[in-house]
């Protein structure tokens, strides 16, 4: 064996980012290994450009975030956690701010920031980047690491697989990394989209795209098992819902779309029936005489006026003294409870995140190594765990890409 260990990393996102600058500060010969022209290029798209780089939430609270092998990540989280990442971001001269949901992100709102802080990292730390370098095979022989790209060989002493999911492919994430951990014996598990945007069956959110509601409130029910209950911010879109809270409603659908399931909206959550049914009289007497499609714009936003009128059953033709009391309740029920049916997730390409990979039975959630492969370790998106919006994905990359880097 060389003087030193010959470490091979796929991946340059943030897990494999942090396995090859831990891995470089322990004196190892790290080599990281990316298929696009730069580093961290679905880094840069997250959080709307904006990078949501962890959160500064408590670490025992992060395991209420995960929803898939939570008990997997407990000595990740502990060994590398949020306050660490961001010593190491600080430590580099990023500086942070905490927003909403104790969200962190750069105090520039960039995440080219971000990207460049962590460039100074691998720099800092001898590890050797090669760029636009598509892996195309991996064989393990003679207690050796073989890896064919490009068409030329590369031989490591131990390997991390860092290579992400399979959504956002345009970011080079189309799931390399499982068709290479199979090769090797692993087994993959399910592969599904998670936070990921929601068709639905109405014809009618076409003609709200672009619609963004902030403060509602949205529920998920089959056959009146409440499914999701989640307050915050959502968009609707051409083929139906996203934003925030569609997000992360979709984690908790899963195993729940061979069954119908009902969506509702609440429009006005802040407000009761009883004093949303007086306000809404209020408006009727400043607009008594007026038609009660151009009788709402002090409650609703426009463009879902006609939605709301059309989903009560009223004439839009009628003046506000005409509307009945039944009809009048109609429209209340459908401000607090605005009812439309899930169809499907859009593709897993649209997804933030892939729910699925390496199963975590097969490696040690101490060290991240294989438990089929000596020298062979795991770290991000390409393991079989996920979690919801907030920062917490990425938290789960920079601590078991850490726990490779300090093990391997």
């Amino acid at each position: 064996m060389d003087e030193k260990e010959k470490i091979g990393i796929i991946g340059a996102g943030p897990a494999g980012i942090i396995a090859a600058g831990i891995a470089g500060s322990r004196g190892k010969d790290v080599t990281l290994i990316e298929k696009n022209e730069r580093i961290g290029k679905k880094l840069f798209i997250t959080g709307k450009g904006r990078c949501n780089i962890t959160n500064n939430s408590p670490i025992e609270d992060f395991f209420d975030n995960v929803m898939k092998n939570k008990n997997f990540l407990y000595s990740s989280f502990y060994s590398f956690s949020n306050i660490d990442i961001l010593d190491l971001f600080h430590s580099y001269g990023l500086k942070t701010k905490v927003e909403r949901g104790n969200r962190v992100f750069p105090e520039s709102d960039k995440s080219s920031d971000v990207i460049k802080t962590l460039q100074k990292f691998l720099n800092s730390n001898n590890v050797n980047l090669i760029l636009n370098t598509n892996i195309t095979s991996i064989y393990y022989d003679d207690s050796k690491f073989v890896v064919i790209a490009n068409e030329d060989k590369m031989v490591f002493d131990k390997l991390i697989i860092a290579t992400g999911g399979a959504s956002y492919p345009g970011t080079g994430s189309t799931g390399d990394g499982y068709k290479l951990s199979k090769r090797l014996g692993h087994n993959i598990t399910e592969l599904k989209p998670s936070l990921v945007p929601i068709e639905v069956n109405e014809d009618w959110v076409k003609d709200l795209q672009g619609l963004s509601l902030k403060n509602v409130n949205i529920s998920a029910y089959t056959k009146n098992k409440p499914l999701y209950n989640e307050f915050g911010e959502m968009v609707f879109t051409h083929y139906g819902i996203s934003g925030p809270i569609v997000l992360s409603m979709s984690n908790y659908l899963h195993n729940y779309t061979n069954g119908k399931i009902n969506l509702q909206i609440d429009l006005k959550p802040a407000l009761d029936e009883k004093t949303l049914d007086e306000r809404i009289l209020r408006d009727f007497q400043i607009y008594n005489n007026k038609y009660i499609r151009n009788a709402l714009d002090d409650l609703l936003p426009q463009r879902l006026i006609p939605i709301i009128i059309f989903s009560s059953d009223i004439d839009p033709e009628k003046t506000v003294n005409q509307v009945t009391k039944e009809e009048r309740i109609r429209l209340l029920n459908n401000i607090k409870g605005l009812t439309f049916t899930f169809k499907s997730f859009r593709p897993i390409e649209e997804a933030i995140i892939t729910s699925g990979g390496v199963s975590t039975k097969e490696i040690n959630p101490s060290t991240m190594e294989s438990k089929l492969i000596e020298g062979l370790y795991f770290a991000g998106e390409v393991i079989d765990v996920d979690a919801l919006t907030g920062g917490y994905n990425l938290q789960i990359a920079y601590s078991t890409g850490y726990l490779a880097g300090m093990n391997v």
